[in-house]
């Protein structure tokens, strides 16, 4: 495995990880026969709820409208228009319970937008952010240091041409404040770099109107498997906000699914991942303005373990009450 994408906060700081990201148990359901079984999409409970409630209110605003135009419509033709006004119901019930790829909320306190979309990351016209692991390796060595599919892997490509003498050479410079808290021998490690950053180091690269802001928020072991964990996402992810407040200028950032390609992290679902990154960017954007708006741009691929309508009314909830 390798590193793929990025992740808090400040270990004294008084934000901690939530205790509701945790570990969801499967689910468990009695199949009565191998060929009976019945996969339901993300989102379905939500989604009959809005089918149910957006039909009866069809329904309730056709009935007051027959009871004007009922008397007038003659009645060889009544069984037709009921028909159609039931097919009109139903049909308005399953556009307004169709699956979203996308959703958009609007912040007062602070003044903010957050989207998360379907879409490819690079193709967003905003700063852009990349996970890295602590040593900030940029080499894939065929897949075995860097996974070539990782959003890592496409910078190099996509933004530097595959000139890995080119990032490293911005990686070096943009690393020269840091200080590395340990140095790995070349016996033990190998294939890419010797130094280990802390978690949450950030890498500030390239030129304005579009920087990367590549963030370590996991360790890759001599064995070239990166790990990381809820403490390490939290703590990347506080080092990213406080990089962006620094050098983002408020300006628009797009950032991909950080953590959804670590092994280490699957215990987390996608839903919980995405959830752990908002409440981690609007706690600390309630404590000094990040950027004005952050787009999450999740793959296509990812969107089936996404609940994108609970999703919605989960950013709901974190922009209303007194902070709204």
């Amino acid at each position: 495995m390798s590193s793929g994408d990025s992740g808090g906060l400040d270990p004294m700081s008084p934000i901690r990880p939530p205790d509701a990201i945790r570990p969801r148990p499967p689910r468990r359901h009695l199949h009565p026969h191998p060929r009976l079984r019945l996969r339901l999409p993300r989102g379905t409970r939500r989604a009959r709820q809005v089918f149910v409630r957006d039909t009866m209110v069809a329904f309730g605003g056709l009935s007051a409208v027959s009871q004007v135009v009922g008397p007038f419509v003659p009645y060889g033709a009544s069984g037709a228009v009921v028909g159609l006004s039931v097919g009109a119901c139903l049909g308005w019930g399953l556009l307004r319970s169709r699956p979203a790829a996308r959703v958009r909320q609007v912040f007062r306190r602070p003044d903010m937008t957050v989207v998360v979309e379907t879409g490819d990351v690079f193709d967003q016209p905003a700063h852009l952010v990349v996970g890295f692991c602590d040593t900030f390796d940029t080499l894939s060595a065929g897949g075995r240091v860097i996974n070539g599919d990782s959003v890592q892997a496409q910078l190099l490509d996509r933004r530097y041409g595959g000139d890995a003498d080119r990032l490293d050479a911005e990686l070096g410079a943009a690393l020269a404040s840091a200080r590395p808290v340990a140095r790995e021998e070349r016996a033990d490690k190998p294939l890419g770099k010797l130094d280990r950053y802390p978690v949450g180091t950030v890498a500030v690269l390239g030129a304005r109107p579009r920087l990367v802001f590549g963030v370590a928020y996991s360790r890759i072991g001599n064995d070239y498997v990166a790990s990381s964990g809820v403490e390490d996402l939290w703590r990347g992810l506080g080092g990213l906000w406080d990089a962006l407040r620094a050098h983002a200028q408020l300006e628009r950032v797009a950032m991909p699914l950080v953590g959804s390609g670590l092994a280490r992290l699957g215990h987390l679902d996608r839903d919980s991942l995405l959830r752990l990154i908002l409440m981690s960017f609007v706690a600390r954007s309630r404590e000094s303005a990040i950027c004005r708006e952050l787009h999450l741009v999740v793959r296509p691929e990812e969107l089936e373990g996404i609940d994108m309508r609970e999703l919605a009314a989960f950013l709901d909830a974190l922009a209303s009450g007194p902070e709204r």
